[in-house]
């Protein structure tokens, strides 16, 4: 599994939910940070918004052939989890959507 955090450096609230991803161990999944200053459609979408959290869905062999030659997969954005969540918690707000996602 595949996320995808869209932030933004000096953003105190992308800093804290990255660091909280990072402290997961009890879930296996691969973490991307997207700087939305380095480009400007992700810019454009997210300026207002960040954090973002996204889970990659490749719906497909041919989907996962696409992201690895950097072409867009679908993403399903996720619910912004509160600041004040602790680490438990975002990892059973993550089991609840990777559940969700599997059975799709």
């Amino acid at each position: 599994m595949r996320l995808i955090l869209y932030s933004k450096p000096g953003c105190h609230l992308c800093e804290g939910l990255q660091e909280k991803l990072e402290q997961i161990q009890a879930l296996s999944f691969e973490l991307e940070i997207r700087d939305i200053t380095t480009r400007e459609e992700w810019f454009q979408a997210y300026q207002y918004e960040v954090p973002v959290l996204c889970l990659s869905n490749p719906r497909s062999i041919e989907d996962k052939k696409q992201r690895d030659h950097n072409i867009a997969v679908r993403e399903e954005p996720l619910p912004r989890p509160s600041p004040r969540a602790t680490v438990q918690q975002l990892e059973q707000m993550l089991r609840k959507y990777i559940r969700t996602s599997d059975a799709k």
